[in-house]
């Protein structure tokens, strides 16, 4: 292979992808170890991961407007160093407040890693090879899905919690060198802007209260933190439209591909993301199987979806991103109608089929997806597109969640996940899985809107 600049970008867009998500998945692993060497009790354990989330989410924004403002390969570089410095301070953490800052600091990198990667990846990368580049990226995401469980559980039996922190270390440092030697030159789009302080702030304290609210949706305070954060946005959203140098340019949601894009994401997010749940719930309480049995099966999508992901990435620049895009989510609608009517006398055969539907489903529509949302704007907003997709990611992700909460509350209220209850687990999960269908089609339907815009998408190269 060709040792390019394109090919070197690629390759660090694909290693920061691949730890963003190894970490904020594999770390509910290590949550039991890391909880009892710090003595925490279980609403401070659940904060481990949930954290995390929130800053990401905060910071994801924000970190478009200075990416590109101060450059993107020096924004992923920040990133990187951040993510590092919080990986090693993690490992060295001796309390619970230690801990949790160190994993404050995590958020705020990653939020810079999943900005910045790809927007560099448009930037360097030429607009007929684009698709091809935005689906190596994805993969790394699948990848890590799928491996951050075994990964990680293997590491925490054998080695420590801490191990796990200890694995990305060589890893961010060698992109770090890659950028720093390999990758000549910065890109900068706002560089004449300022930066929105407050429209950060209003954005920070709306997606703070509306993802926090909805994880808690079945209570008093959560409904009203969820409404409130909403109204927040929308306040947000009217005040970036009268601003100069807006931190999100709210003008781009006039296209409509890039406008459709961004709702079938959502969608797609919201559908897909509680179904590995859902199923380990199904395997591990309704068919009595073990965890390492359950976990073996539920590789399954996630590697289908890595292998498919670059391939329709290159499709993409060949066939129009939002056909391929709807095409997989209607795949994917089959899967979901599939597991609406799971219970306890499906034939394992065909809960097989329904995942690898998904994964083939899904590994068709995300990268498209990508190039659609990355390719329907102006080269100079690539890193307020980035940011655009990966709110959409973190929000969608938070709302299955807060669904699937949501749900077993009403369906199974204060009673434990236990097989005994088997057959209210499998009425919460087909009601999930009912809701999960109907957003797959409202993606569907969001990609075929954006097929018939008059809007074109973007070929030009950024300089």
């Amino acid at each position: 292979m060709k040792f390019d600049l394109e090919t070197v970008v690629i390759f660090v867009s694909f290693i920061t992808s691949f730890f963003a998500v190894f970490l904020s998945n594999g770390i509910i692993i290590g949550v039991p170890a890391i909880a009892q060497e710090f003595a925490m009790n279980n609403v401070i354990q659940n904060w481990v991961p949930t954290i995390f989330f929130l800053v990401v989410a905060v910071f994801t924004v924000p970190a478009g407007q200075i990416s590109g403002k101060f450059g993107v390969k020096k924004s992923l570089l920040m990133g990187v160093i951040v993510y590092l410095i919080a990986s090693i301070g993690a490992c060295l953490s001796f309390s619970t407040e230690t801990f949790l800052i160190f994993r404050i600091l995590q958020g705020a990198g990653v939020a810079f890693l999943n900005v910045s990667a790809m927007a560099m990846v448009v930037h360097a990368v030429k607009p007929q090879n684009r698709g091809k580049a935005l689906g190596f990226t994805v993969t790394g995401v699948y990848l890590a899905t799928s491996l951050s469980p075994v990964l990680c559980g293997f590491l925490v039996h054998n080695l420590g919690w801490r191990s796990m922190f200890y694995f990305v270390i060589p890893f961010l440092v060698l992109c770090i060198l890659l950028m720093v030697f390999k990758i000549p030159g910065e890109w900068k789009t706002y560089e004449k802007d300022k930066i929105d302080k407050i429209g950060s702030i209003i954005y920070g304290l709306g997606i703070l209260a509306f993802i926090y609210g909805f994880t808690t949706l079945t209570t008093t305070n959560g409904l009203i933190l969820t409404v409130l954060g909403l109204v927040m946005l929308v306040i947000f959203g009217a005040y970036e439209l009268r601003q100069k140098s807006p931190v999100f340019n709210m003008n781009l949601f006039k296209n409509r591909k890039f406008t459709s894009s961004n709702i079938a994401a959502l969608c797609s997010y919201i559908a897909v993301m509680v179904v590995t749940t859902v199923l380990n719930y199904h395997f591990q309480y309704v068919r009595g199987w073990d965890a390492q049995m359950s976990g073996l099966i539920l590789i399954i999508t996630p590697i289908i979806m890595a292998i498919m992901a670059p391939n329709s990435g290159k499709l993409s620049d060949k066939i129009h991103p939002q056909k391929l895009a709807a095409l997989g989510m209607s795949i994917a609608t089959v899967a979901l109608l599939i597991l609406t009517f799971l219970n306890a006398d499906t034939p394992v055969y065909l809960v097989v089929i329904a995942m690898i539907l998904q994964g083939i489903g899904m590994g068709l529509f995300s990268s498209p997806n990508m190039n659609a949302i990355m390719s329907s704007v102006p080269p100079k907003d690539a890193p307020t597109a980035s940011a655009s997709q990966a709110t959409m990611r973190t929000i969608g992700q938070t709302m299955s969640l807060g669904l699937l909460t949501l749900i077993f509350a009403w369906i199974m209220g204060n009673l434990k996940l236990a097989p005994e209850y088997a057959a209210m687990i499998v009425q919460a999960s087909q009601t999930i899985c009912a809701i999960c269908t109907v957003a797959c089609i409202l993606a569907v339907f969001a990609s075929l809107v954006g097929i018939r815009s008059s809007d074109k998408f973007n070929t030009e190269r950024p300089e």
